[in-house]
């Protein structure tokens, strides 16, 4: 094998053993001879002594050795693994005394040096002896080895070196032409594709063995592929042994007929129609130039052409026909399928599949689609053309030392034998019509053969394979490396108490139980009263001394002081050993008595000042919130604009909880609230800290990070969410959305890809796919176009009044005029999403007050497929502009979307919130009336019922008032809930049920200052003005906003005031008429 000249490659020697054949079977089964030649291109290596069977071993004992040159050229290395050695097995038959000897061909055997690439440098195997012919035979093996007379690759290289595997399978729905054979050669199905090779140079693959085939039956899912230049191979030995298709679902290609209205037509198109089927995988061996020079020119343009054309003659025979000197060959059928190789950029990517379809060859569109300006297929009809003519003038002149008639009769016949023998291109079989259609000098020519590419709608399924990843996908564990060393870990907690401190409050323990005993004895013998004096205190400590023993609780007390006893010997004094001197004993006794009177003193005195404290415990422990109660108040306060409040309530769950990455992460979602982004950044760095793995926080360290134009660290926490959960579909859009805002396309893609392919998991587990949401929306949508040719608003609000309630339950049914659903194929179509990626992640933005990224993907949201202006867009782009308080633009969203469901709860609740906040009370509570009448149940109806009550109690409306108070105490509980239920009751003169209502408020939160301002006016009608001024004390303390109630206050308490002043008035007036009027008027 003659490898092409290169001054920088350094010269291999590769060698080659045959050592044996295993149960070979020549035509005489007991001995026989037999020889092996061994070939690589074309090149016989050598060929081997005539060896005897061994019956006994059944083996043939070969031990030939051979050798090749080549250089370490990275052209000679690509062409190496293409082009395997062979090994024909050749039986010497007995020799005929009339006849020559005769040899019979046993069987061929491959063996692929690809090993040597992948950094071996000498390798064993065992590979089949197959035979020329179709026909069974037993199995017959050869034991091979290889090697290399040194690495052909360094390890350096062979880190930054890669290998590609590039496969051409079939293409489907080819044209009817196809099958209306002109000649009795079978025609040749080409596709070519070029590749880089190394920095500088490329590669063309050429797969020139296509097989048409008819339609009637569908490929075997799992068929194995091919190996290239198999011309000269045993049938059995084209197939690459162990490599076979891989098929998968439609949704999970990466071509371009992946829609849903595309699977019926392959499924048809794969069974029925006519197909050229090549099946063939070629391996390319790319450099470390290479590598990064494919990785470039991906970046640069992200569709690769490979060109496909059908000719009646090989192409050698085409090249000749070609006139010399021709710049444009003719290609007949010349298609070219766009392949998208920018998915091989995606992180850990190694293998992209699908199909694609075939286009009519055109320049102008190879220019602008590729940006190539060559057909590969046409260079290759010229390259072939150059050789020929080589060829063909090389053996005219070996010619000339001959008669000059002979050389020019010859060629003149040879001419003409050519002419006769060769069909016509068959691009110009129809001058008819290529006069017809000859173009112009301005314009391109006309493409008619390629243009049945469309006419049958053709495509051709391929499949792309890298050995390693061109950008490699950063592990979980480098990830969790990355963010611990931006956000170092929170110290772990101390160790708990050591054994010999348990042992020690283990005893103390014992001692609290014992005086407990104690206390209770002496409480039966004595009761509660003191002694009167020392005397009688000496006769009752003996009195109960006997009494405990009589009772037996001495003995019993001792007896569990033991274990404590022990446990304080073993472990703190270290003592576990018996004592062999009595003095020692002695002395440790001695010790031990007085450690244990000291630590006796201890228990007690912690025992009787525990007692003092029990009480003010026992009360401060059952006023004290529960976890729960404070997050809850905390939201509530956040939802309620009391920002200072909802701080304090965070700040006491983050003191009590510490380690608590969620109330760390809540406290954070408040300073976003308010602006405040870079507490909200400590916060959830805190978060972070504390839980390393806490996926909301990772997220919105994400997204302030991109606020802050941190791009690299913003992408390391997304990249680390989205390994922590991986149904994490908002991290893997947040993070598309960050690579999207720095103009990375292709990683922007993988990212959106990714979130769907988990959003799609995610339905396809909860069995919904958003039917009923694409029934409301088009029915919106009708609507919506009829409301347009109304004017004015009156009809407007009258329209959509006089919707009634579809109802959930018919939802699902099939609407009026609706085709019918699609029968079940063999392939199942791909479900559209009932929401798009953008849906989620804008929740959990909005949730989070992230606005500045909500707008992006507000905006993805309305560009993408799944988007548009639906229900849920339009829902969200009014809580957009609810949360910067652009109150007309959000009510004018919502009318929009109240278009498209009229009837949903959410919608009404939150035009009823825009009114609200605008002062329109009338039109805030029709809008809430009309969200809480609503079949569907509201996701957070608190705020609702708040505000609802709140507008009756200005209104005067106490009983509707009461009703939604008393609602909202039942579904959450709070001390606004109360405070409203408390007023409510008031001002019906249920002065009893307000009283209660107003304490539940207080216990709940003691320092809202109209719950003390109504306790105060509570105090004054049931006649304790001490407690009445009091709580107004406590409602000034706490800075009571509401002037009308220290007004309402100060006139009860003046009214009450000359009320007990009446009865001592009408008294004294009484008396003076009695004593003055006998002295008035004498007798």
């Amino acid at each position: 094998m003659e490898p092409p000249e290169n001054e920088g490659g350094t010269d291999l020697t590769i060698t080659i053993t045959v050592i044996r054949g295993n149960n070979p079977h020549g035509k005489k089964e007991d001995t026989f001879l037999s020889f092996l030649k061994v070939e690589v291109d074309g090149n016989v290596l050598g060929q081997s002594d005539q060896k005897h069977f061994s019956p006994a071993e059944e083996r043939v004992d070969y031990d030939f050795t051979c050798s090749f040159h080549c250089l370490s050229d990275v052209r000679v290395l690509s062409d190496i693994i293409q082009k395997p050695v062979v090994v024909t097995v050749t039986e010497v038959l007995p020799e005929d005394k009339k006849s020559k000897v005769k040899t019979t061909v046993l069987g061929q055997a491959v063996v692929d040096l690809l090993p040597l690439l992948q950094g071996q440098s000498r390798f064993s195997c065992t590979v089949p002896l197959n035979p020329l012919t179709s026909s069974t035979a037993k199995l017959t093996t050869l034991d091979v080895c290889v090697g290399v007379s040194e690495p052909v690759l360094s390890q350096a290289e062979l880190t930054a070196s890669n290998l590609l595997k590039f496969t051409v399978e079939t293409a489907y729905s080819v044209p009817e032409a196809w099958m209306l054979q002109t000649g009795p050669v079978p025609c040749t199905h080409i596709a070519a594709v070029e590749l880089p090779l190394t920095a500088q140079k490329n590669q063309v693959l050429m797969f020139s063995e296509g097989q048409l085939k008819e339609g009637g039956l569908r490929e075997e899912q799992r068929r194995q592929k091919k190996r290239p230049h198999r011309a000269l191979l045993a049938p059995n030995n084209h197939f690459l042994p162990g490599v076979f298709i891989q098929e998968g679902p439609v949704e999970n290609e990466d071509g371009e007929l992946t829609g849903s209205e595309d699977v019926e037509f392959r499924d048809e198109a794969e069974l029925l129609t006519n197909r050229v089927s090549w099946d063939t995988e070629i391996h390319c061996f790319l450099d470390a130039g290479g590598t990064t020079r494919l990785r470039q020119r991906i970046t640069e343009c992200r569709l690769w052409p490979v060109e496909i054309m059908r000719s009646l003659v090989p192409l050698e025979k085409l090249a000749e026909t070609s006139q010399p000197g021709e710049e444009n060959p003719e290609i007949p059928f010349h298609g070219v399928a766009f392949v998208d190789m920018g998915r091989l950029l995606y992180p850990g990517v190694q293998r992209i599949r699908g199909a694609y379809r075939i286009h009519p060859f055109s320049k102008a569109e190879l220019q602008n689609k590729a940006r190539r300006g060559v057909s590969v297929l046409k260079e290759q009809v010229k390259a072939a053309a150059i050789q020929a003519r080589a060829r063909a003038s090389s053996s005219a002149s070996s010619h000339r030392g001959k008669a000059g008639r002979n050389v020019d009769g010859g060629n003149k016949g040879a001419k003409e034998h050519a002419k006769k023998q060769l069909p016509r291109n068959p691009s110009r079989m129809n001058e008819a019509v290529g006069e017809a259609h000859s173009p112009t000098e301005t314009e391109p020519p006309v493409n008619l053969e390629g243009n049945m590419y469309l006419e049958a709608r053709t495509y051709i399924i391929i499949e792309v394979a890298l050995e390693k990843p061109l950008v490699p996908k950063t592990s979980p564990a480098e990830l969790a490396r990355r963010v611990k060393a931006l956000i170092p870990p929170r110290p772990l907690s101390p160790a708990g108490p050591s054994r010999a401190e348990r042992a020690v409050s283990g005893f103390h323990r014992q001692v609290n139980n014992v005086v407990s005993h104690v206390s209770d004895q002496y409480a039966e013998l004595f009761g509660a009263a003191p002694p009167p004096d020392a005397c009688s205190r000496q006769q009752m400590m003996v009195q109960l001394m006997g009494s405990l023993n009589v009772s037996g609780r001495y003995f019993a007390f001792k007896e569990q002081m033991k274990p404590a006893v022990v446990r304080i010997v073993r472990d703190k004094m270290q003592r576990t050993e018996p004592f062999s001197d009595p003095q020692e004993l002695r002395a440790f006794v001695s010790k031990l008595y007085v450690y244990l009177v000291d630590e006796m003193k201890t228990a007690l005195s912690k025992v009787y000042s525990d007692e003092v404290d029990d009480e003010d415990d026992e009360a401060q422990d059952e006023s004290q919130l529960t976890s729960l109660q404070l997050r809850r108040f905390a939201r509530e306060a956040q939802l309620t604009g009391d920002y200072q409040q909802a701080a304090h309530y965070y700040q006491e769950l983050v003191v009590r909880h510490p380690h608590e990455a969620a109330h760390k992460f809540d406290w954070g979602r408040l300073f976003m609230q308010t602006g405040d982004f870079m507490k909200a950044k400590e916060c959830f760095h805190d978060a972070v800290s504390v839980l390393q793995s806490h996926q909301p926080s990772l997220m919105m360290c994400g997204v302030l990070a991109a606020m802050l134009e941190k791009y690299e660290e913003a992408q390391t926490f997304l990249q680390r969410a989205t390994s922590v959960e991986p149904g994490g579909v908002v991290a893997w859009t947040l993070l598309g959305l960050i690579h999207e805002s720095q103009d990375k396309p292709i990683q922007a893609e993988w990212a959106f890809l990714e979130a769907r392919k988990l959003l799609r998991a995610n339905e396809a587990k909860t069995g919904t796919h958003g039917e009923e949401e694409e029934e409301e929306d088009r029915k919106g949508k009708e609507k919506n176009e009829k409301l347009k040719d109304k004017t004015e608003e009156g009809e407007v609000t009258k329209s959509m009044d006089a919707e009634q309630d579809p109802g959930r339950g018919n939802q699902t049914s099939e609407a009026p005029g609706q085709p019918p659903a699609p029968s079940v194929t063999p392939r199942a179509a791909r479900a559209k999403l009932s929401s798009s990626i953008y849906t989620e992640t804008v929740h959990f933005l909005l949730h989070n007050f992230a606005l500045q990224m909500a707008e992006r993907a507000l905006s993805q949201e309305l560009l993408c497929a799944e988007g548009g202006r639906s229900f849920s867009y339009l829902l969200h782009v009014a809580q957009w502009q609810l949360l910067r308080a652009d109150y007309c633009s959000a009510t004018a969203s919502l009318r929009e979307a109240l278009s498209h469901r009229e009837q949903d709860a959410e919608a009404w609740a939150l035009i009823g919130h825009c009114h609200y906040l605008q002062g329109a009370s009338a039109e805030a509570m029709e809008s809430y009336e009309r969200s809480l009448s609503r079949c569907e149940q509201l996701l957070d109806s608190h705020l609702v019922l708040l505000r609802l009550g709140s507008i009756y109690l200005q209104q005067g409306q106490f009983e509707k008032a009461r009703v939604v108070y008393l609602q909202a105490c039942e579904q959450s509980a709070s001390c606004l809930t109360w405070l409203g239920l408390g007023t409510t009751c008031y001002r019906l003169e249920e002065l009893s049920v307000a009283e209660e209502a107003l304490s539940e408020a207080n216990r709940l939160n003691n320092q809202n200052p109209e719950v003390w301002a109504y306790l105060s006016l509570l105090s004054l009608r049931a006649g304790r003005p001490e407690k009445a001024e009091l709580c107004q004390k406590y409602a000034t303390r706490f800075h009571l906003q509401n002037e009308s109630l220290s007004k309402e206050f100060r006139d009860l308490k003046e009214k009450l005031r000359f009320s007990h002043l009446e009865p001592c008035f009408a008294a004294s007036a009484e008396a003076g008429i009695q004593t003055v009027h006998p002295n008035m008027f004498p007798t």
